[in-house]
């Protein structure tokens, strides 16, 4: 009997993937156990921690792959998980071992905020044999399954080449440091040409309040970042909602120095 455990983010419905599950058996029989993750639509709902909806949501998309299975004659069980995939994976494990994973997801532009990086996550925190089945869903009546990919049993080791840390800090990506080294730096100038552009005038203007509302600003939205790669790491921040704050650690602070200095130079 080979027993599968296939992490689901949305309802197995489509005969592609149900092939992808059968397949998987060694003529001695298949059981399969489904997990579906809690996820939130968008990881500002994920980081406000909002878990009914989710809950419900996934409880729904449970229901309906385990029907689709079992319609094919598959036994089938499962649960809803953890928000994380792959912290609902481990979950999984812990409580009854399975002799080779599934993770389905879908293809680059349809791919959800939670997906980036999904597989090579796996492959560094999950034992068992990996699948990771990539789904179109667009434009079809079933989705359509356009690649494969397959990782052998155990770990691999972390590219610490790709990544700055100590034993004081999570190890981080190049562009995660950068973001976090940039919004610091660029923080306190942002702070410094603002004062100055506060001193150099003896009356308020609005050009100097204009200054001080962008170094609070920049101050508020590095601070995030830098409070959620550091401390939130037993949390997953990860994916969409770190990328958008590292680029505006990138993008937005510089621009941000820049208006001061224009302020302080010619307002």
């Amino acid at each position: 009997m080979t027993r599968l455990l296939a992490i689901v983010t949305d309802s197995l419905e489509g005969p592609e993937e149900i092939r992808e599950i059968t397949s998987r058996g060694n003529g001695d029989g298949l059981e399969v156990r489904v997990v579906t993750p809690a996820v939130e639509a968008n990881a500002f709902r994920h980081t406000m921690g909002d878990i009914d909806e989710p809950k419900r949501e996934a409880e729904q998309r449970l229901q309906v792959s385990l029907a689709a299975l079992r319609h094919e004659n598959i036994e089938a069980s499962g649960e809803v998980g953890d928000p994380d995939p792959i912290q609902a994976a481990e979950d999984a494990l812990r409580e009854q071992p399975a002799d080779e994973v599934l993770i389905f997801e879908h293809v680059e532009g349809q791919a959800r905020w939670f997906e980036d990086g999904l597989f090579e996550k796996a492959k560094q925190q999950l034992e068992p044999p990996l699948h990771l089945v990539v789904v179109d869903a667009d434009g079809a009546d079933s989705p359509h399954v356009v690649e494969v990919e397959e990782a052998g049993p155990g770990t691999t080791a972390i590219d610490h080449e790709k990544e700055v840390g100590s034993a004081y800090l999570p190890n981080l990506s190049r562009s995660d440091f950068a973001g976090m080294v940039v919004g610091i730096v660029g923080t306190i100038v942002a702070a410094v040409l603002a004062a100055a552009a506060a001193a150099g005038s003896g009356s308020e203007s609005g050009w100097q309040a204009a200054a001080i509302l962008i170094a609070i600003g920049t101050a508020l939205v590095n601070l995030a970042h830098v409070v959620g790669l550091t401390l939130f790491e037993t949390v997953r921040y990860r994916g969409g909602f770190a990328k958008f704050f590292r680029t505006l650690a990138l993008i937005a602070t510089p621009a941000a120095v820049l208006a001061n200095l224009l302020i302080l130079l010619f307002a």
